[in-house]
């Protein structure tokens, strides 16, 4: 039982079950939503994803990854001119820094390949547990945790998952309610949640498979505002 719960053991262990079947009835597809073709572009773009959306990533990887195709490529940018293509994903500096570091890493530590274990990936400059779950579950179908973005931290504190104050936090009380089996899907699941339905300043509660099971203080039950509405109609054409 997460931190604060409201809910006894049993209680939470009953809201899970039902969070779960809620997640598989309403994204029975959810995958992640950055766009690669193997594993070294996945690492990249998730660098990348850091404090920037994904659509804006999966601009920028559009053009990169088709003139970077292995760790030396990116070891043979100049930095200047890697970080001025990747500079609308904000931190630009940095992220070049990361690149560069994690391909050299790779190169000189892992035979050019991206790593396959949780202690192997968090020593690449740039990836910390989030980016690691992201390639390990994505690419190597393991789950050896839950990741947790933005849209995860919000949702399962909205859910009284968690409410923890750290992602390292709130990933930790998720394993310990959540079963491993789904950890993989549970985490595209929630995100595409977030990003649909469970938004930061205005959640859409009128359309939300999981509004039952919510007691969050921020429910938005009222009519929805027009454009919130054809907002969620357009999505569920989708």
């Amino acid at each position: 039982m997460s931190p604060k719960s409201r809910f006894s053991s049993q209680e939470q262990a009953r809201r899970v079950k039902q969070i779960l079947k809620g997640l598989d009835k309403a994204y029975p597809d959810a995958r992640c939503a950055l766009q690669h073709r193997n594993a070294l572009e996945l690492l990249i773009a998730t660098i990348l994803s850091a404090q920037c959306t994904d659509e804006r990533v999966n601009l920028v990887t559009r053009e990169l990854f088709q003139k970077y195709r292995t760790p030396e490529d990116y070891l043979k940018a100049p930095r200047n001119v890697l970080e001025e293509e990747i500079r609308s994903t904000g931190f630009y500096r940095n992220k070049a820094k990361n690149i560069q570091g994690a391909c050299q890493m790779l190169v000189e530590k892992f035979g050019g390949r991206v790593p396959d274990t949780m202690e192997e990936l968090i020593q690449l400059p740039g990836v910390a547990r989030k980016t690691a779950n992201v390639v390990l579950g994505v690419i190597f179908g393991k789950a050896e945790g839950i990741v947790v973005d933005t849209h995860v931290f919000r949702v399962a504190h909205r859910l009284d998952l968690s409410h923890s104050d750290t992602p390292e936090k709130v990933e930790s009380d998720l394993m310990g309610l959540i079963p491993r089996t789904p950890w993989i899907s549970f985490s595209h699941q929630v995100i595409q949640h977030g990003r649909q339905v469970c938004k930061a300043r205005r959640p859409l509660c009128h359309t939300c498979v999981l509004e039952k099971v919510c007691q969050s203080s921020d429910k938005v039950l009222a009519f929805p505002h027009p454009r919130d509405q054809k907002l969620s109609e357009r999505g569920s054409r989708q």
